[in-house]
């Protein structure tokens, strides 16, 4: 217990350090950008490569793909009958923030430093969520609110294998179904780089963080960050309760209460969405999901 309340504290620092930072003037949150950069195309690609390497697929493995894509779609749905009398814009800023798992910038770099035995189960979780994000939440949020944006099946591929991560899912999957081994050398040379991620990722997070909000759009935040986290609360109770192994359980019921996603901060400001709202929601999450994931660490470790 302590050492999982140790570490939280460590991720939680290094937040505040890159905040700090930033606010002194020493970084920007331009900089974030660059370290997403940096991210996105090396250090998470590291730590999918490294933790896939050596994995013997499964069943329950394969099931994590379907469960990332349908409960993405569940959770569309959700949020679409909860906010019917909402304006359009409002409806898609729910959508696309109450809405998908935010994996490579936070959860994965979480269940890295804490639990590595899970980091298979969230990869082929990502591979199906990631199809959502990258533009099956945009399919279906323009069908559902009405709107036209040209999406296309075409668009939605070129997007999801421009994105190196789930690219490297797919290219792992596909290896260890082959039972092909990576060399040894080639792994030992990425882990560094893996390793590497978890710092990074909270130290983006820091520099991204923003908490000054005009009062008159503070409401639609907090109904927002509401639905969002009752939502996880109420999957967390369901996957408690279900009789699966517990390492699987433990996975499903972090990934209740992960923050909002990059993709859906995006998504946001394109459908209209106020950048400060969509800035301040995707920030507050970060600083919610970190205890909670945390406290569900502490309750259901030991079973693990």
């Amino acid at each position: 217990m302590g050492t999982i309340i140790i570490r939280a504290v460590g991720l939680f620092l290094i937040i505040v350090l890159a905040y700090f930072l930033k606010r002194i003037g020493f970084l920007h949150k331009a900089d974030g950008s660059s370290l997403s950069i940096i991210i996105m195309n090396v250090t998470l690609p590291a730590v999918v490569i490294i933790n896939l390497a050596n994995l013997a697929i499964e069943s329950n493995l394969l099931l994590f793909v379907l469960i990332g894509f349908f409960w993405s779609i569940l959770q569309i749905f959700i949020s679409y009958f909860v906010t019917k009398r909402k304006s359009n814009t409002d409806q898609q800023f729910f959508i696309y923030c109450a809405t998908g798992f935010n994996i490579g910038n936070f959860t994965l770099p979480f269940v890295q430093g804490f639990l590595p035995s899970g980091v298979p189960l969230i990869s082929m979780f990502d591979t199906g969520n990631s199809i959502m994000l990258s533009g099956g939440t945009k399919v279906l949020s323009d069908r559902l609110t009405g709107q036209n944006t040209g999406v296309t099946f075409k668009s939605v591929l070129r997007q999801l294998f421009s994105f190196i991560p789930f690219t490297c899912y797919v290219v792992m999957l596909v290896l260890r179904l082959i039972s092909f081994d990576l060399p040894t050398a080639f792994l030992t040379v990425l882990e560094p780089v893996a390793d590497a991620n978890v710092f990074l990722s909270m130290f983006m997070i820091g520099l991204y963080l923003e908490l000054r909000l005009p009062r008159q759009d503070r409401h639609i935040v907090f109904q927002l960050l509401t639905l969002r986290y009752v939502m996880g609360l109420v999957f967390v109770g369901l996957f408690y309760l279900l009789p699966i192994e517990p390492l699987a359980k433990m996975i499903l019921c972090l990934l209740c209460v992960t923050p909002v996603p990059l993709f859906g901060v995006v998504n946001s400001v394109i459908a209209g969405v106020k950048e400060e709202s969509v800035g301040v929601a995707s920030s507050i999450s970060f600083l919610i999901s970190l205890p909670l994931m945390t406290l569900l660490l502490l309750l259901l470790g030991p079973t693990v």
